[in-house]
């Protein structure tokens, strides 16, 4: 599907929202809106713009399309009609890690990028004490829209155990082509969202569960260590971190092994 025709179908959708009634009315992402602005490309571009028919399709080329039906997304109408825009994921598609968040906040969903607050900040700090630049790992939430907060001017929420449920398949299919060698659940939020599973972060944390056979660390969010900022609590996470470094066989240098975030 081509970006044009997501764009057009979001429109779609919202007429159809609006024609049908049902409170408050849906918006359009500013990605659809900037798309729509744009004439379609003709036809012999985008034959040319598909990949040849003797090539393999890469991870991107399978990651496309998913991001498409998210982009155009009304499953949960309330998140549809207070959303900027959705927030799909952003990274390398062959990462061997892949970290998830539970839903994007207020700068989330004015730039469509998951992870670029302060708790972002401190997601690429850690990151790069692993060995990594950011563009290496591939970062994603459950939830791919901002919760609505009605009556707030600012703010966020969790999002629900359903909005999550919802939306889970979303992230079922990245996981599934991205296929990375470890998840890293960032928060109990995450945690519930992925396994259905509530529990002290103390006792769900520092050790090894799965996700569709897909190793699973957890650990804290990095908004809690902005809230708990002791060398305790901070080198909780980082030890998490080593467990998944000798996980992927990454090499650990004395200096990491010794780190505090």
């Amino acid at each position: 599907m081509t970006e044009f025709q997501s764009a057009l179908d979001s429109v779609l959708g919202t007429l159809e929202q609006i024609r049908t009634g049902g409170g408050r009315l849906p918006r359009a992402s500013r990605v659809a809106i900037e798309a729509l602005s744009r004439p379609p490309a003709p036809t012999a571009e985008l034959v040319t713009a598909s990949p040849p028919a003797d090539r393999p399709l890469t991870k991107a080329d399978r990651l496309a399309p998913v991001r498409a039906r998210v982009l155009v997304c009304t499953r949960c109408p309330h998140l549809a009609a207070s959303r900027t825009q959705t927030v799909f994921g952003i990274g390398n598609p062959d990462a061997e890690v892949m970290f998830i968040g539970e839903a994007p906040g207020a700068d989330e969903d004015r730039q469509g990028e998951p992870f670029v607050g302060k708790a972002g900040q401190l997601l690429t700090k850690i990151i790069k004490a692993m060995g990594f630049n950011r563009e290496e790992v591939y970062i994603a939430n459950v939830l791919k829209c901002r919760p609505d907060t009605p009556g707030a001017a600012s703010g966020n929420r969790p999002p629900s155990l359903a909005e999550m449920q919802t939306c889970l398949p979303y992230l079922a299919e990245q996981i599934e082509i991205v296929q990375p060698k470890v998840l890293v659940a960032l928060g109990a939020t995450a945690v519930d969202g992925l396994l259905g599973t509530r529990g002290p972060m103390r006792d769900l944390r520092g050790k090894w569960h799965s996700y569709q056979e897909t190793p699973l660390m957890i650990t804290y969010h990095p908004s809690y260590l902005l809230r708990n900022q002791t060398p305790t609590e901070k080198r909780k996470v980082w030890e998490d971190m080593l467990l998944v470094l000798e996980r992927i066989e990454h090499p650990i240098s004395e200096k990491q092994r010794r780190y505090f975030l």
